[in-house]
């Protein structure tokens, strides 16, 4: 028997401790995937018909490489989010759960360096 209240069992952190952190960077990154992707939709469309150069120069302002950047960084890291929760809740085989659960961040991580990568090297004009 246990000589504690049930609040007190309730307010422990349960199986994994990180559900409500969890839950919260989803939120948090939904915002800011809405934000810079008006961001971006604004962009692209004041950008219509421009050329190569018009588009690089807009891309070599810090500012809008910088929104760039951000914007890859919390759509992957938005994903990988997502796509664990996924993965916990419907994939019952444990060594293919594991598998897939290592393989997300590498993978997203892999398609955000190579963005990052791609942005850079547009903006610096090389």
């Amino acid at each position: 028997m246990s000589t504690r209240s049930p609040i007190a069992r309730v307010r422990g952190l349960g199986a994994a401790g990180t559900g409500v952190g969890h839950w919260s960077r989803q939120r948090l990154t939904a915002i800011s995937n809405l934000l810079l992707l008006l961001w971006f939709v604004f962009s692209a469309l004041a950008l219509a018909g421009a050329d190569y150069q018009e588009i690089r120069a807009w891309l070599a302002s810090p500012i809008s490489a910088s929104l760039m950047i951000l914007l890859i960084v919390s759509i992957c890291y938005h994903a990988r989010l997502g796509l664990q929760v996924v993965v916990e809740d419907y994939v019952h085989h444990e060594p293919a759960r594991l598998a897939i659960l290592i393989a997300i961040p590498l993978i997203l991580t892999g398609i955000a360096v190579t963005c990052i990568v791609s942005i850079l090297k547009v903006s610096l004009g090389s």
